[in-house]
């Protein structure tokens, strides 16, 4: 790292520290240990407005919550789910790699309240130095944008998942979409045919992580069934894991190299981990 940009990050980093007081003006709306941690599915648009909304899938699989967000910051979790970066950053992507390079860590986001119809967010980082963490106001979006990038967990008030419920979305099929670790995407012919898929139904499996990856799973893998089913697009896969019955694992069948591969994952929320771009399956 030069000189010059070891003292800007340090100098951000010093600014985070005289900031973390007042940073901290608003407090949390709900306790912590009431929240509940989500996974980040895919990107709809709301039924009504039209406006584009994260959906965000509940522990246990049996519930989808639309979040509204901005057109902008839409894009930026469809890129982060599909592990794909610019030339340039994005001010998320910046503002990761600052946090980065001053070695401040982001540990989690929430969304913790709904004022007046508008989502509200909360950073929590850990600083260098700093024994309690610092909680930083936010946009739902944005944070959820650099959770995405930082592999943070995502957690949500109850009061806000359930004013969310109400919210009408439509999914979109030709988006990435992620569940259970598993990032699946739209298969073409083109893209069956470099990858030497089998002609069967089914969708893309281009990257995984968590249980999913010990379990075997891998980028290139071609997901032929959830629970007896065939996922037809991915926001068909999100629909068959949420409709896995409860206390109930997925189960999966996928074609992998030749082999038929079966596995049963929980439906429990993974283990975040930081976005990345799909090792072979690169455009």
């Amino acid at each position: 790292m030069s000189p010059l940009r070891s003292s800007l990050l340090y100098l951000l980093l010093s600014l985070l520290l005289t900031l973390g007081s007042a940073a901290q003006a608003r407090e949390l709306a709900a306790p912590q240990d009431t929240m509940v941690e989500v996974e980040v599915a895919t990107v709809g648009m709301s039924g009504v407005a039209g406006v584009p909304v994260v959906l965000l899938r509940e522990p246990g699989a049996r519930e989808v919550i639309p979040i509204y967000i901005g057109v902008t910051e839409a894009r930026a979790i469809l890129r982060a789910l599909a592990g794909e970066r610019g030339p340039r950053p994005m001010t998320h992507e910046l503002l990761g790699d600052v946090l980065e390079g001053v070695e401040v860590t982001l540990t989690r986001v929430y969304v913790d309240a709904l004022t007046e119809s508008t989502f509200l967010g909360m950073l929590e980082l850990t600083l260098p130095g700093r024994e309690a963490p610092v909680h930083i106001d936010s946009r739902p979006s944005d944070a959820i944008a650099l959770a995405l990038k930082a592999g943070a967990s995502i957690h949500v008030a109850p009061e806000v998942l359930e004013a969310a419920r109400q919210i009408e979305f439509q999914g979109l099929d030709d988006q990435v979409v992620v569940a259970l670790g598993i990032t699946v995407t739209p298969l073409d012919e083109d893209l069956r045919e470099a990858l030497g898929l089998p002609d069967r139904a089914g969708v893309l499996v281009s990257d995984v992580s968590g249980e999913a990856a010990a379990a075997g799973l891998a980028p290139g893998d071609l997901l032929l069934e959830v629970n007896g089913e065939t996922p037809e697009t991915p926001m068909h896969f999100l629909e068959l894991v949420r409709d896995t019955p409860r206390e109930s694992p997925a189960r999966l069948r996928v074609w992998q190299q030749g082999e038929i591969l079966e596995v049963e994952l929980s439906t429990e929320v993974p283990t975040p981990a930081p976005r990345r771009r799909a090792p072979g399956l690169e455009a």
